[in-house]
């Protein structure tokens, strides 16, 4: 049953949320009323990520029931009316989805908003079409501009979805992403709207037809060339150039004409003053300033001086470009000063490392960031679209304004080639050459894409519901009701979210609230530690409202190890466990991906699944046993992959690693605050003797089969690439070269130091090999026979060899002082050694006084760890964590969700 049966252009009765009425304006009119009532609680206004902004605002913004500018008190009936309750009797199994997505991003709905960060619907829908079936209900609980509901509308089949997002902005790009829209009623009012602004302002973008062809302007002298015509041309873009002073003779020049090289379509490196001659560097001119009346405060303003240097403008399908002349400049003038009348907020920008970013230019307020036709301009559309009469179509004209106001602005940067010139992604940087547009024909443009992208959605009934609030408390839903999640988090540090978007949201009047934005920022004095706790307690709502068995896909794109491993523990300690990681390619990166030293081509994406009720119910029955560890695993290893296909080959399925397994096992028991009751060694020894080993990967016995096939259709195994940054690391690979060639210390040595790279982490002692090998491999020092490991080794690779006794003396010499990896058996001997080394070492660190430790070894700091959880004591993990650096703790998974869990329960003690 569809939410929406008619819709508003086609008038008629409506059903919502199981309710008929007359038309879709009496079902606005009847939520809105509700709302406005709820919005007068202080109990709901309370509640976490709740914006900031007055409640005619929130309304003028809001749809209800389907979209609230504010938490949605309707989320629970949406649930209950499309979706399922859950029932263990109901039948459901997925192996991740494993395949490499690749999809674009020149698609009309993805360019419809001008939204910092985005993933395409089109990648989006093979997950859902994986994860989903018919009439399931999905959340996203860090929507942006929600895209996971378009793709979820695609895929159909009665599918729905929520969508969650701190953000106003964000919610609103969604609601009209997913809203209903008479596209051709949409366009008319738009077109009527700029038809109306131009009838009352005739000259606001006419110029003089005096200049040349954009494209013979190599050829001509600008400053003396005119066009014999009278005709009037409709301005495109004015170039606005800096006026800056040179630091030798003074001199105030455009920076245009020092700067750029039109005969080159460049920009000069080094900058001669045409009064002086001297040459020096961009950074040696000095920024001139100006002091003016402003047009909406109406007192002095202190800013950086600039003034129009070209105009572009177009003649049919023509463009040409001229100087400005003083009619030009009249027309501009006239703009500021009618600005005081204007519908434009006045609003001071928040603090923040980007909203801050161009004080030193005089950008205090939200009209700072337009030049004086522009702001007119932008002024003009706002009061048309407040007043129009339609509620919905109201909507979607501000939401095609606010998608083109970072064009129309002074961060629209110029190029010499004329080629694009947007803003510069991620940022609210204002450069010294700037292009703002027409503002009237850009926001025209904008409506005609939005029409034609979204006008597959007059024929499809809405089947999402937005709310504004923080993903950190999802009160309004219930336990177990969403039957997959799929989100795209804030990447840490990367971008300033609510600083961004308070230029499109101080226009709305609706603002997000910054306590509960997930991001590492130091205007908000937010590290990695408070960006992990707001992510698990957002995980954690994820994991409550899920069902059991199903599973959650995390995309992301961030580097950092700290930012991955905040992810992965978060993940872990609000209950999922992780079973995939696979790659996404967006094809086009932002400026940020392209450009920065830890850039990623690719983002990532974790698949993790929440643990069938079952599996819960027998650990809190048997507790940390060997049954629980077994059980543990068995469950796990059927939500693995079997097989992975990269091209024609068999990709190594890592979650099948028996050391990684390891790793799962331990943060399953440490969610559940109880000890893993045995090592390392023998875990992969009762891993070998209850499991199907192949390839280094293990299997449950119904697996094995599809796995052989497979296997058996390609010509080389598929191998676990290690990379080696640590001693853990650096041993692991130590193994797995000496179980495949046992070898001396000469000839391992060269090839060992080739792995210890620039990977390795900053603060990890560099183990010396010799140490490595002493300490948890084997010598065969030549007495006794020639152990089995060296043997076959010897006997496959030297034809001489073949067929002796393993006591024979021409093996016995070939084998002498041969590095070996140990079987388990003696294997869980050495690691006992070792652990007691270690944990002697542990001790040392302990009582070290003074600062923090500068060097150390990740491994004794992990068995300390380790041994100190068993024994439920916290703080020696507290102690420790605070003596070494930050970033060595939130960089190291293992540590980290130790420290973690030691943190949460010496709080739940307190």
């Amino acid at each position: 049953m569809s939410l929406l049966k008619n819709d508003d252009a086609k008038g008629g009765p409506v059903e919502c949320l199981g309710q008929t009425f007359a038309s879709d304006q009496a079902r606005r009119e009847h939520f809105n009323k509700l709302l406005a009532e709820k919005l007068k609680d202080p109990v709901f206004r309370k509640t976490e990520g709740f914006p900031v902004g007055t409640d005619e605002a929130i309304l003028a913004m809001s749809d209800p029931p389907y979209y609230t500018a504010c938490p949605n008190p309707w989320l629970a009936d949406f649930v209950a009316h499309r979706g399922r309750p859950y029932s263990s009797s109901e039948s459901y199994g997925r192996e991740p989805f494993v395949a490499d997505v690749s999809e674009g991003k020149n698609d009309p709905i993805y360019n419809a908003h001008s939204y910092h960060t985005k993933v395409p619907h089109k990648a989006i829908m093979r997950y859902l079409e994986h994860y989903t079936s018919k009439n399931d209900v999905v959340l996203d609980g860090f929507c942006g501009t929600g895209m996971t509901a378009v793709a979820n509308a695609h895929v159909g089949e009665g599918r729905s979805t929520v969508l969650v997002d701190l953000s106003p902005i964000a919610t609103f790009i969604s609601r009209n992403l997913n809203g209903s829209l008479d596209s051709i009623a949409y366009i008319d009012a738009a077109s009527s709207l700029v038809a109306e602004i131009k009838k009352e302002n005739p000259s606001l973008y006419l110029t003089a037809h005096t200049g040349w062809r954009v494209r013979d302007r190599k050829s001509v002298d600008h400053k003396q060339y005119k066009h014999p015509g009278s005709q009037y041309g409709e301005v495109e873009f004015a170039l606005y150039s800096d006026v800056v002073a040179c630091a030798n003779c003074g001199s105030q020049q455009s920076f245009y004409s020092i700067a750029v090289d039109e005969l080159e379509d460049s920009l000069r490196s080094e900058l001669k003053c045409p009064n002086c001659g001297v040459v020096s560097r961009e950074a040696d001119w000095e920024l001139c300033y100006e002091t003016v009346i402003d047009p909406l405060l109406g007192v002095p303003h202190r800013q950086a001086r600039t003034v129009p240097v070209l105009i572009n403008y177009s003649i049919g399908t023509s463009r040409y470009e001229k100087i400005p002349d003083a009619a030009d400049l009249q027309a501009i003038d006239d703009c500021g000063k009618k600005g005081n009348v204007s519908a434009f907020p006045i609003v001071r920008l928040i603090p923040g490392k980007e909203t801050q970013r161009n004080s030193s230019r005089g950008i205090t307020h939200l009209h700072h960031f337009f030049t004086p036709r522009e702001l007119y301009a932008v002024s003009l559309l706002l009061g048309k679209i407040r007043t129009n009469n339609s509620a919905s179509t109201g909507q979607a004209l501000m939401f095609a304004l606010t998608a083109c106001l970072p064009y129309a602005s002074k961060m629209r940067r110029f190029r010499a080639d004329r080629k694009g010139g947007g803003p510069l992604s991620g940022t609210l940087y204002v450069g010294s050459l700037i292009t703002p547009p027409n503002v009237l024909s850009s926001f025209l443009r904008n409506a005609e894409t939005i029409a034609t992208s979204l006008s597959y959605q007059r024929k499809m009934p809405r089947s999402s519901i937005i709310s504004t609030q923080s993903a950190t408390s999802l009160h309004q839903l219930p336990d177990e009701c969403i039957d997959y999640v799929f989100v795209d988090p804030p990447f840490g540090a990367n971008f300033d979210y609510s600083e961004l978007n308070f230029f499109w949201e101080a226009m709305l009047g609706v603002v997000t609230s910054q306590s509960s934005e997930a991001i590492v920022s130091t205007s908000q004095g937010k590290g990695i530690y408070d960006y992990r706790q707001l992510l698990i307690s957002s995980f954690t709502e994820f994991h409550r409202v899920l069902k059991p068995g199903r599973w959650l896909t995390v995309e992301f794109s961030n580097t950092k190890a700290s930012v991955w491993n905040a992810i992965q523990t978060a993940l872990q300690a609000a209950g999922f466990v992780v079973a995939n990681v696979s790659a996404l390619d967006k094809k086009q990166g932002s400026f940020k991906a392209v450009m920065t030293t830890t850039a990623v081509k690719q983002d990532l994406v974790i698949s993790a699944y929440k643990p069938n009720g079952g599996l819960e119910k027998r650990f809190a029955e048997r507790g940390a046993t060997l049954e629980s560890v077994w059980d543990f695993v068995q469950t796990h290893l059927k939500q693995l992959p079997v097989v992975k296909l990269r091209g024609a080959g068999l990709e190594y399925v890592a979650e099948r690693d028996p050391r990684i397994l390891f790793d799962r096992t331990v943060a399953w028991f440490v969610r559940h605050s109880a000890p893993v009751p045995l090592s390392s060694q023998e875990f992969q020894e009762g891993l070998r003797v209850r499991f199907l080993e192949r390839d280094g990967m293990a299997f449950l016995p119904e697996q094995v089969a599809e796995y052989d096939k497979k296997r058996a259709q390609v010509a080389q195994a598929p191998q676990m690439e290690l990379f080696v940054s640590d001693e853990r690391s650096a041993i692991d690979w130590l193994a797995d070269f000496l179980k495949k060639r046992p070898s001396r210390y000469q000839e391992l040595h060269p090839e060992f130091i080739t792995q210890l790279g620039a990977g390795w982490k900053k603060h990890e002692a560099k183990p010396e090999l010799k140490a490595l090998l002493e300490d948890n491999f084997i010598r065969y020092d030549g007495t006794g026979e020639v152990p089995s490991q060296i043997h076959a080794y010897l006997s496959t690779n030297h034809k001489d060899l073949r067929g002796l006794d393993k006591g024979a003396p021409a093996l016995v010499a070939k084998a002498k002082d041969r590095w070996y990896a140990p079987d388990p058996n003696k294997a869980q001997d050495l690691e006992k050694k070792r652990e007691k080394a270690l944990l002697k070492e542990f001790d040392i660190y302990l009582a070290a006084t003074g600062r923090k430790l500068k060097e150390f070894r990740l491994e004794v700091l992990r068995a300390g760890f380790k041994t100190a959880w068993a024994k439920k004591d916290y703080q020696t993990i507290i102690k420790i964590a605070q003596k070494i650096p930050e970033e060595a703790l939130q960089e190291d998974e293992k540590l980290l969700l130790w420290y973690d869990q030691a943190l949460t329960r010496t709080e739940a003690d307190a």
